[in-house]
């Protein structure tokens, strides 16, 4: 039980990163690092009681150190795609680092992924957990404010792993945060045999590369239909391009709700999603290539279920606001329930 403190190496320029180990009664494991406020591990048991470490990383931290596809990291100031790197704000452009192709990714050339964040563990009755901090100046990677934001992850004696972001600002500014592990619940190989279903009867349609058009569309008869439980690799040769990376809507919250679940037959492992966030983007790993930097894994190694709002809302008026104002709150929550399941 409680959080254990390790050193993890340094930076390039001699600044400590450190690894936080937590544990539960039940002997989950979860481990985080101070670079990125980064997922590095989280080790759940099988059917028959075998540990197994479920996300993608590195044993490391010249993994971390590396352009990494995001692992386990904590991203913004823009989760997902803002649409030719920029938008407009009260009368004034912002103009963002464009890091994919002509647009904006995940906040940017140096987000929240890369940036080393102060960290502070702590222990709460059934809890335990790190709490990350970080101030984002203003112009950073383009963006208007000084935002301070506060990411905590904790494990709990009811197996759940819980995602918590708040952030607030001195200037209006788009803000979108979310984590962006890789899962695997066998431990290895590919995800194609998972089963997944998310509670959305709609998603966002989006152009070659991945901005919404602005239509909102069904998924009723489409390889974007998970309503019912269905093995990723099911319809994936039907998806266009390389495989899922797509935005759902969330059915109509008012609070966490049920957003979706994460079943290996073989192992048993389930995991099960609750957000407060509107929408949630499902990656399948189509970019992985198996060299360094990606750590060996290959495609579909892993697959994300990203909490987020929808991309490239700053430049969709019709799509929720992720602007943030001086004196908002900003806060969204997103839990994973680890369980064992026939």
């Amino acid at each position: 039980m409680g959080v254990r403190k390790a050193s993890f190496g340094s930076t390039a320029d001699g600044r400590a990163v450190s690894l936080y180990t937590c544990r539960n009664r039940n002997g989950l494991v979860l481990e985080l690092i101070s670079l990125g406020a980064t997922v590095k591990s989280v080790r759940v048991p099988d059917r028959h009681g075998e540990l197994t470490d479920v996300t993608l990383g590195f044993p490391t931290l010249d993994g971390y150190l590396q352009r990494h596809p995001y692992f386990g990291s904590t991203v913004g100031r823009f989760a997902n795609r803002i649409a030719g790197a920029r938008f407009e704000l009260d009368g004034t452009v912002y103009r963002l680092a464009a890091n994919d192709g002509p647009n904006h990714l995940h906040g940017g050339r140096v987000g929240f992924d890369r940036v080393l964040w102060e960290a502070e563990p702590f222990e709460t009755g059934d809890e335990s957990g790190v709490r990350f901090g970080h101030l984002s100046r203003d112009g950073d990677e383009g963006y208007p404010g000084n935002l301070q934001v506060e990411a905590v992850y904790a494990l709990n004696d009811d197996d759940e792993l819980r995602m918590s972001f708040t952030a607030r600002t001195d200037a209006a500014t788009p803000v979108n945060l979310t984590n962006h592990a890789y899962w695997n619940l066998a431990g290895g190989g590919t995800i194609l045999e998972h089963e997944v279903s998310i509670e959305a009867d709609r998603h966002l349609s989006i152009d070659d590369r991945h901005i919404p058009t602005g239509v909102i569309a069904p998924v009723a008869g489409t390889p974007m239909d998970f309503t019912e439980p269905k093995a990723l690799g099911r319809d994936i040769d039907e998806v266009p391009g390389l495989g899922y990376d797509h935005s759902f809507v969330l059915r109509h919250r008012s609070t966490v709700a049920p957003a979706a679940r994460l079943f290996h037959p073989e192992s048993g492992r389930a995991m099960h999603v609750a957000t407060s966030q509107p929408g949630l983007q499902l990656y399948t790993g189509n970019k992985l290539s198996g060299f360094e930097p990606h750590g060996g894994f290959r495609r579909f190694a892993g697959v994300c279920l990203e909490t987020q709002h929808f991309p490239d809302s700053p430049n969709q008026p019709q799509f929720p606001s992720t602007v943030l104002s001086p004196g908002e709150p900003y806060a969204e929550v997103t839990i994973h329930r680890f369980t064992i399941e026939n």
